[in-house]
């Protein structure tokens, strides 16, 4: 045991020894680290402080060659999750999520980052002259990221959905964006009568705050 110690701890040294600079955080994890090429990569804790009106907070997530890829979540400077945005190739790529700061989601946003390695992006479109037949086509984007998929914005205090927008690669379709606050969402069921005579009760009472534990390090 003593033996596959020390090993463990002369991998740990030399692989530091590869790098220019990195933090250790109060549980020995190793943050914010920065190759000998300059570059950003594991672990890292941003932290942003309020500025010329703008609102200060911290992001958490992974870098790997400067860019950050995977889920990030983000706080306000009070500890309260604002929002969980997901990376690809240093953009944002999927679905981020935005929550208010009781913990309430607000909208949904669904991007398509681009390879910068090959910017082509192949494509089902329908056949505009005959029904119910999709071609493939090759298209090439010229940004980093664009809006692709459907968006939608929620109200905060019922759940429901108040507007979806629906984007093809940067462009919004014709018709989305109409739904109203009266239509409920696909995904929430109606509320037992037990549920409903409890809220009735509790309308004038504050809201229990209910936050996601925070990964810290």
């Amino acid at each position: 045991m003593r033996y596959i110690f020390i090993l463990l701890l002369f991998s740990s040294l030399q692989s530091q020894a590869q790098l220019k600079s990195f933090t250790i955080s109060v549980k020995g994890d190793t943050l914010n680290q920065i190759d000998n090429n300059n570059k950003k990569q594991g672990p890292w804790v941003i932290h942003v402080d309020a500025l010329r009106g703008e609102q200060g907070y911290e992001e958490e997530g992974y870098f790997a060659d400067d860019k950050k890829e995977g889920p990030w979540r983000k706080y306000n400077l009070v500890g309260d999750l604002t929002a969980i945005e997901n990376y690809k190739w240093g953009e944002k790529d999927g679905k981020q999520q935005y929550y208010t700061k009781m913990g309430d989601l607000l909208r949904e946003e669904s991007w398509r980052a681009t390879n910068p390695e090959n910017p082509y992006d192949t494509v089902q479109v329908p056949d505009p002259a005959i029904p119910d037949k999709w071609e493939t086509k090759v298209i090439k984007l010229e940004v980093a990221t664009v809006a692709h998929g459907t968006w939608k914005f929620y109200d905060p205090n019922t759940g429901f959905i108040t507007k979806q927008e629906q984007y093809f690669f940067g462009q919004k379709e014709k018709g989305s964006g109409n739904t109203t606050a009266a239509a409920a969402p696909d995904h929430v069921a109606e509320k037992p009568k037990a549920v409903t005579e409890w809220e009735k009760k509790n309308s004038g009472k504050k809201k229990v705050k209910v936050r996601d534990g925070r990964t810290g390090y």
